[in-house]
C-alpha cells in the first residue's frame, strides 16, 4: 500500500482556512490571551505552526483536550516537554469538565500584569479575554460550552462545525471569542497527515480510510500492542503465533471482526471503518500516538 501517493490526493487546506488564519492575525490585539486546543494523542500534528507565528508573545496555554481518550503518563510527558520550553499547558476533559480550575488559574497568572492594571484605575473584576484556535475536532466548541456551563457553541465530531469567529460570554470573568479551526497549507509529515486523519481532524469523505487504518494500525503495534492485538483477538508479537506480515494481519483482524463478503472474504472498508471507530472513542484503550522525544 502506498500511503505516500494516497495522501497527496487530498485538499488539507480549503479556502476557508485561510480566512480562519487572516481572522487570528486580525482580532489577536482584542484578546489578552489565547487558549491553543490541541488533541492530547497526537499533541505535535494537532498544533498549527501557523497559529504559533501569528500568536506570537501573546499569553497563551496549550490545553491538550481530550485527554479521556489520551495515555494519562504520556499526557504527563507532554505538559512537562511544553512548561520546560516555556509554554503553560493544562491537560483538560471538556465533555466532563474536568481541568477548567487548572485552565483559570493559569489564566489568572499569565494576566496578572493586565488585571492589576485594570484593578489599579478601579476595574476590579476586570474579565479576561481568550481567544479559542485550534485544529479541527480538537474540542474548542466543547471547551467554550463547559466554561460557560452551558451549550452556546455547536459541537460535532466532524471537523469544521465553527466558520466564524464570535465573542462569548460565561458566567464567570471570562470573555471568550470563538474562532474556526485551522489546518495549515502544508503539513510537515506523512505521518502527521496520518495521525491527523485517524483521529478525526481531517474529513473522513476526503480519504482513504482503509490504507489510514492500514498504517495506524502499525503505528499502535509499535506503542500498544497489547491492548491492540486484546482488542481485536489476534496473537502478539511476543508469541509464536504472531502474523508477521502486516497485510495478513489486517485481514485476519477483520476477520476477527467479523468484517466479512460472500464468499468469506474480507470487507476492508467496513473493518476499516469499525477499527478508526474503535481508536476514536477509545476502545483499544486509552492511546497517544505522539511522544516529545519521537
Amino acid at each position: 500500500m502506498d500511503l505516500n501517493q494516497d495522501m497527496k490526493s487530498i485538499n488539507w487546506f480549503p479556502g476557508h482556512m485561510r480566512k480562519a488564519l487572516n481572522d487570528v492575525q486580525e482580532n489577536l490585539k482584542l484578546v489578552d490571551i489565547v487558549y491553543e486546543t490541541c488533541d492530547a494523542r497526537i499533541p505535535f500534528s494537532s498544533r498549527n505552526p501557523e497559529l504559533s507565528k501569528i500568536i506570537g508573545n501573546k499569553p497563551r496555554v496549550v490545553i491538550l483536550n481530550k485527554s479521556d481518550l489520551a495515555d494519562p503518563k504520556a499526557t504527563e510527558k507532554w505538559i512537562a516537554y511544553l512548561k520546560k520550553n516555556g509554554v503553560a499547558a493544562v491537560a483538560m476533559e471538556s465533555t466532563h469538565k474536568k481541568g477548567l480550575d487548572q485552565l483559570w488559574n493559569a489564566s489568572k497568572e499569565l494576566c496578572s500584569d493586565i488585571l492589576d492594571r485594570a484593578a489599579a484605575k478601579g476595574r476590579m473584576g476586570r474579565p479576561i479575554r481568550a481567544m479559542v484556535v485550534g485544529v479541527p475536532n480538537t474540542g474548542k466548541s466543547t471547551l467554550i460550552n463547559a466554561l460557560c456551563g452551558k451549550k452556546v457553541a455547536i459541537t460535532g465530531d466532524k471537523p469544521g462545525v465553527t466558520r466564524a469567529p464570535k465573542w462569548v460570554r460565561t458566567e464567570g470573568q471570562l470573555e471568550l471569542m470563538d474562532m474556526p479551526g485551522v489546518l495549515w497549507p502544508k503539513i510537515a509529515t506523512k505521518r502527521s497527515q496520518l495521525v491527523l486523519t485517524a483521529t478525526g481532524a481531517v474529513k473522513q469523505e476526503v480519504t482513504d480510510q482503509v490504507e489510514i487504518a492500514y498504517e495506524t494500525i502499525k503505528i499502535l503495534l509499535e506503542r500498544y500492542p497489547n491492548e491492540l492485538c486484546e482488542r481485536f483477538k489476534i496473537a502478539t508479537p511476543d508469541s509464536e503465533e504472531y502474523i508477521q506480515d502486516d497485510y495478513d494481519r489486517f485481514l485476519e483482524m477483520g476477520r476477527k471482526r467479523g468484517c466479512l463478503m460472500s464468499g468469506g472474504r474480507v470487507d476492508e472498508e467496513r473493518f476499516s471503518r469499525v477499527f478508526l471507530d474503535d481508536l476514536r472513542q477509545a476502545r483499544i484503550g486509552r492511546i497517544t500516538l505522539e511522544l516529545p522525544e519521537i
